[in-house]
């Protein structure tokens, strides 16, 4: 009679298996990238493992085993955990309790990276309740082996007590809070690919929203629900491959989860990519620049679907007022939005006229989704006949010298692609990278960061910050001119030579352009061809010398 195996022994065979499934997907994806492909197969080699574990194993009929998260989904990246759930119909005796020990030990000892829960059907809702993580998990839940009856129940009852209007604000909530520990920027110089703004997470969001709502799974879906165009579907299924794609390739060379985008890796994935570098940029910064074009791109339509999420999913409430602002907009509820959305083709200084009016209208939150929508798809209507026109410019220096929402505006700008088109030599630092000691963003953000700062010393509220800059603050009549100097002042870098020569070059032709003063436009010029002085003296010269502090003063 043919002796059968032990625990050991199948935990040993299992653990070769998954180690040669594994070297064999990677192997494939070397030769074909194909990242969904990739996620379904490794999801699936565990699938078997675990099955066999479960039948080895062998715990009460009464139990099943679920995969949860992304696991769930099918979806499982090269170093992910492995997320899995054994739902009991009662709570476990002693002799099952040892059975689910023995359980979590060959899932760890098979080389499966377990993060594992048992519960039961009533501490599954009470978890759910209580957790909105846990809730997402369990909303992706995928049978794997055991009770078929017990996880149909489960999963019939977990939809049953889904609220899709709690499910969205838990999630918006938790966004904003993810958002906040990356400092609310898709830009940082190392980012992070799965939780930073424009992340695959915030892909995962609106997805799983979409979900407990019932508006289906997949982009094609919310077309059909006519939630998404089919262009902006298929740009977030190439966002999505591109994140994806990152993600896979970071996990295989870190050996190990790594979702960092660390230094250490940009050029090597650049490589891995086909990207090559040029004169003036390595290859990893041309990496990071498709890839902070992703997180923008992602952030557009997850802006756009959550506006229309809350539209959909509020219970109950009267629809929003509506007023009239002109000719071209109008309010409602706390959102601007077009009256026509051929607004911005027939008009396309409307795209700034946006911005304009959200400075001057304090009750403004924001704009509606359509709005959104429409300036995305006619910013490229600012172009050089738009930027040579009176009206342009004029509204383009309002929004430099309104007393309030400066930042926020010039932010949102460039987030979606206005600034850069109506500002070309701005357009060509956006996403661009910086390797010294002073900037831990790309050029584009340093500079909002700097405009963000200097603009500070002129609000009383943040006078307690730099008490001697807001008291020569509180004596400048014309503030704005230190917001143009402050998007100027390192517009150039990157193009080589001195980036304050040229940065002064370009400021001075931006002056002429909007009809700046003379006097005020050379007072501009001088702050960014000077912007380097005092740091530059600070550094490297003898600060104990008078003819040092003095030929600086003068």
């Amino acid at each position: 009679m043919k002796a059968v195996p032990s625990l050991a022994e199948t935990v040993g065979a299992l653990r070769a298996e998954l180690d040669e499934g594994r070297r064999a997907l990677r192997e494939r994806y070397q030769r074909r990238p194909a990242p969904a492909l990739l996620l379904r197969a490794h999801a699936a080699l565990v699938d078997r493992v675990l099955a066999r574990l479960w039948e080895v194993v062998r715990l009460c009929a009464e139990a099943t085993l679920v995969a949860t998260g992304g696991y769930g989904r099918g979806e499982l990246f090269p170093a992910s955990d492995v997320d899995v759930l054994v739902l009991l119909a009662a709570p476990p005796s002693d002799t099952e309790r040892a059975r689910l020990g023995a359980l979590v030990s060959a899932l760890w000892d098979a080389g499966l990276e377990a993060s594992h829960s048992v519960r039961t059907l009533d501490e599954c809702l009470s978890a759910a309740h209580a957790d909105i993580t846990i809730a997402t998990a369990l909303l992706e839940a995928r049978w794997l082996c055991g009770s078929r009856p017990l996880y149909d129940r489960f999963a019939a009852t977990l939809q049953r007590a889904l609220d899709p209007a709690r499910f969205l604000e838990a999630k918006r909530l938790e966004m904003e809070q993810r958002h906040a520990r990356h400092q609310d920027t898709s830009f940082a110089l190392e980012p992070n690919l799965k939780d930073a703004p424009g992340g695959l997470r915030d892909l995962q969001t609106v997805q799983w929203i979409a979900r407990a709502a019932g508006f289906g799974t997949g982009w094609r879906a919310l077309v059909r629900r006519r939630l998404l165009l089919p262009s902006e579907a298929a740009a977030a299924a190439r966002h999505e491959r591109l994140l994806r794609d990152l993600r896979i390739r970071l996990h295989f060379r870190a050996g190990r989860r790594e979702d960092r985008l660390a230094f250490d890796y940009q050029n090597a994935l650049a490589t891995e990519l086909g990207i090559a570098a040029r004169a003036e940029h390595r290859a990893g910064e041309l990496l990071m620049r498709r890839y902070y074009r992703t997180a923008r791109g992602v952030t557009q339509l997850v802006t756009i679907l959550m506006q229309d999420f809350e539209t959909m999913l509020r219970p109950g409430t009267d629809p929003p007022a509506v007023r009239e602002l002109n000719e071209r907009f109008r309010v409602r509820g706390a959102l601007l939005e077009v009256r026509d959305e051929r607004v911005f083709a027939r008009t396309p200084q409307a795209l700034l006229e946006a911005f304009l009016l959200l400075q001057q209208h304090p009750e403004l939150r924001g704009m509606s989704a359509a709005t959104l929508r429409a300036l995305w798809h006619h910013r490229r209507r600012i172009d050089a006949r738009v930027r040579r026109d009176p009206v342009a410019r004029g509204l383009f220096l309002l929004c430099l010298q309104q007393p309030r929402g400066v930042v926020h505006e010039f932010r949102r700008m460039n987030q979606y692609g206005i600034l850069g088109r109506y500002l070309p030599e701005f357009g060509r630092i956006v996403g661009q990278m910086q390797h010294d000691l002073f900037h831990v963003y790309t050029v584009d953000q340093h500079i909002l960061m700097v405009l963000r700062n200097v603009r500070r010393f002129f609000i009383a509220e943040h006078s307690h910050e730099y008490p001697f800059c807001s008291q020569l603050a509180a004596g400048w009549d014309k503030p704005w001119i230190f917001y143009v100097a402050a998007l100027f002042h390192d517009i150039a870098k990157g193009r080589g030579g001195d980036h304050s020569e040229l940065g002064a070059r370009d400021v001075r032709s931006f002056c002429r352009q909007h009809g700046i003063a003379r006097e005020d436009a050379r007072l501009i010029e001088f702050l960014v061809s000077e912007h380097l002085t005092m740091s530059r003296i600070a550094q490297k010269e003898d600060l104990s010398d008078p003819d040092v502090i003095g030929a600086f003063a003068q």
